[in-house]
């Protein structure tokens, strides 16, 4: 009968936040402004299933709100940056974490993200077909890259202090408070 209680809850858990994901990204479409962030917020929930439940749940649910996100969202682009990107890198994270040398991991991570950028690039440009820079092409898309890049060193800023917020305020705070 436990086992039953700790599968259900597991279910109604990934079923949560994979509905919070769904949710988060649909509005990446009712407001265009979020393409990038509703992306971002909706790997962050993973974080959740990865420390409340296993990273193999994490994993599961980034694949079902990715295949959903294909269906269902209004913005194709952030659907993509969310599969392509943002919605396995916290899963992913806990084990850049455990390379010793701060260096090589910044490396790891970095080669990654720029790895996708240019994969995210080329399908939006040539799959989804949106316009690109014409004028001064080559220019605008540095700078575009330079601060993606800036971007991704404030979203992996944001998964380190996860714990404290997950943990001090999340769980102290608010589940202890009902249970």
């Amino acid at each position: 009968m436990a086992k039953q209680t700790k599968l259900s809850s597991r279910v109604a858990l990934g079923g949560i936040v994979a509905g919070l994901c769904i949710v988060t990204m649909i509005l990446s479409g009712v407001i265009p402004a979020l393409y990038i962030l509703a992306p971002m917020v909706a790997g962050f929930l993973m974080i959740i299933l990865a420390e409340e439940v296993s990273t193999g749940w994490a994993w599961l649910t980034y694949t079902a709100v990715s295949l959903l996100a294909l269906f269902v969202t209004f913005d194709k682009e952030a659907a993509l940056m969310f599969i392509l990107f943002f919605g396995y890198y916290p899963i992913l994270r806990r084990k850049f974490e455990g390379i010793t040398s701060n260096v090589l991991r910044w490396i790891v991570k970095y080669i990654l993200y720029n790895v996708f950028l240019a994969i995210d690039f080329l399908l939006t440009t040539y799959v989804l077909g949106l316009p690109t820079y014409t004028e001064d092409g080559m220019i605008m898309a540095a700078a575009t890259f330079v601060m993606f890049n800036f971007v991704f060193c404030f979203y992996d800023r944001i998964l380190a202090q996860k714990d404290w917020f997950y943990k001090k305020y999340f769980v102290d705070r608010i589940i202890k408070r009902r249970g």
